[in-house]
């Protein structure tokens, strides 16, 4: 499974989306926004009903909420390529994933730094993808914990089949050793957003993540 390098949207207003969106538009293929209920992470970010994008996007909305329910529906009409919920909610993701798949949109689950895969393994089984999240709650940035690795392969062993993505840290400096370790989709917020000119690093970190390795 190839890499491919996703444009990470998180901001607070309507303005700003429109910013963002306008700022990546000319390369962005697929792209990762976020969404907030001002607990699961402490901000609110932009409304799902507000949420817009170029028909031509494929578009993964993670879900930074404590109660996913009171999202799936809201979701769901927006017609994302994904949408990804945080195990650490501690609801039944499970029957809420079988919803989103039954819609024709990809389930996501999202790992935070210190849950144990092993410890949602139902959920990971019944997800198409699997985030493993190394950043900083609602913002841009984060360090890449490359000990997190750890978890793509635990993560493989409980779904073989999922796709692997990360948030948080990425830089040109990394992605390709996160490339080896099984990363698949590559969210950047923080690389782009403080880019003087964030199509070259997107390039950049495109060649990075499928140039093939020397031993």
């Amino acid at each position: 499974m190839g890499g491919i390098v996703v444009p990470s949207i998180t901001v607070e207003t309507d303005v700003e989306y429109k910013a963002v969106v306008e700022k990546i538009q000319d390369f962005a293929k697929r792209v990762h926004v976020d969404v907030s209920d001002g607990a699961f992470a402490p901000v609110f970010l932009v409304e799902p009903e507000k949420l817009w994008w170029p028909s031509d996007w494929v578009v993964d909305i993670h879900a930074m909420v404590t109660q996913p329910l009171d999202y799936l529906d809201r979701l769901i009409a927006l017609k994302p390529h994904m949408i990804t919920f945080h195990a650490e909610t501690n609801v039944n993701l499970v029957p809420i994933l079988e919803s989103v798949k039954k819609a024709g949109i990809k389930a996501g689950i999202a790992l935070l730094k210190q849950t144990v895969p092993a410890t949602v393994a139902p959920a990971i089984k019944a997800a198409e993808h699997v985030l493993v999240f190394s950043g900083d709650l609602g913002h841009y940035g984060g360090t890449a914990s490359l000990m997190q690795l750890e978890k793509v392969r635990l993560i493989k062993v409980i779904n073989p089949l999922a796709e692997i993505g990360w948030d948080g840290g990425i830089s040109v400096d990394n992605a390709f050793t996160l490339a080896q370790g099984g990363v698949n989709v590559f969210n950047i917020g923080g690389a782009l957003a403080t880019a003087a000119e964030p199509a070259k690093v997107y390039d950049t970190l495109v060649r990075e993540i499928n140039k093939h390795g020397v031993i």
